[in-house]
């Protein structure tokens, strides 16, 4: 089969297209055709060597932690063949062979049925940058969302910020605010209904979340911006409210007045999927939860481009530097 493999850490170039033996599944396990596969900043984070488990011991490695595929082979009566899955969490892409792959075997307990009106590519935006399960954690886990209250998910185009603005409206949020960095992106969010968005391009965050909470300031902020943002995040902040990062797509360093923590009594968390933080129970009842608002309605995945799986190193730097509005997917059907 083919598979995109890295096999040092590095650049995107490292995202290599090879050849391996197609596998067989164990008990327990399914064989999944993969269809669509999506990317995650942390797939670039793990093969560039900057995550606490890029060691040589996870070397060589197929990348990928999520996607949609078709069962094709069964080792449990758990999925049969012919459903159409989900494949997400486990360590995929990380510890073990990831989902950038033709063919692949996953345990029963990573994968979750596609509901019949959603497509691969739904679906797969839907898991990708795994931007709804971040924030629905993030405001009912961590910051106990109450009804009203207002939240700020930055960077409108990246998978934290559009999918928390769903999740945050969805649990009742009095508004939900976003940042764009350019004109462009401030108008295509709009145009899609994400009418409390900044243009960081016209002024400042903090003129912006003023303006649209008439100086209130804001209860919660989900943060996968971090960088200069961050510091300039938290003065935005009412009393009383938390910051929560939950990743660095703007950097890693700011500065931050400490005054905006002292006088405004701020909380800081950070965000990181560690059973010290979430149970798998807590985990599994928020997926279902997500689940039940993609059938609503109330969740709207969003595809920025699809491109076929030998394109991976492509494909991950477009996510990576043009910043596009949705989600990046690669078709693994594809070999053009």
């Amino acid at each position: 089969m083919k598979a995109v493999q890295y096999r040092a850490f590095g650049g995107y170039e490292e995202n290599r297209w090879v050849e391996l033996p197609r596998p067989s599944p164990s008990d327990g396990e399914v064989l999944l055709r993969m269809k669509t596969v999506g990317i995650n900043p942390l797939d670039n984070t793990f093969r560039s060597g900057r995550h606490p488990a890029a060691t040589n011991q996870n070397l060589p490695r197929i990348g990928g932690q999520s996607g949609v595929g078709l069962v094709i082979d069964t080792r449990s009566s758990v999925f049969e063949i012919g459903d159409r899955v989900i494949v997400a969490g486990g360590g995929f892409g990380r510890t073990v062979d990831g989902t950038w792959c033709e063919f692949m075997t996953a345990p029963t307990g990573f994968l979750s049925p596609v509901p019949n009106y959603v497509s691969d590519n739904e679906a797969a935006a839907f898991v990708a940058g795994a931007g709804y399960l971040t924030g629905y954690l993030a405001l009912t886990e961590l910051a106990r969302l109450k009804p009203g209250q207002i939240v700020l998910a930055p960077g409108i185009g990246g998978a934290v910020g559009m999918e928390t603005v769903q999740v945050a409206r969805r649990l009742g949020a009095g508004k939900a605010l976003s940042t764009a960095s350019t004109t462009e992106k401030a108008e295509l969010a709009r145009a899609a209904g994400y009418e409390d968005v900044i243009d960081l391009s016209k002024e400042t965050l903090r003129d912006g979340v003023a303006r649209l909470t008439g100086g209130a300031g804001v209860d919660v902020i989900v943060d996968g911006v971090g960088g200069d943002l961050a510091g300039e995040a938290l003065g935005t902040l009412a009393f009383g409210g938390m910051w929560i990062s939950v990743g660095y797509a703007g950097g890693r360093r700011t500065t931050v007045d400490v005054t905006d923590l002292i006088w405004r009594g701020a909380t800081v968390r950070g965000f990181v999927f560690r059973p010290e933080i979430f149970s798998g129970e807590a985990i599994s009842a928020a997926q279902q939860m997500l689940r039940t608002y993609l059938a609503e309605g109330a969740l709207k995945p969003t595809i920025a481009k699809v491109f076929p799986l030998r394109r991976a190193a492509e494909a991950v730097r477009y996510m990576i530097e043009d910043r596009p509005f949705g989600r990046v997917l690669m078709d693994a059907s594809s070999r053009c």
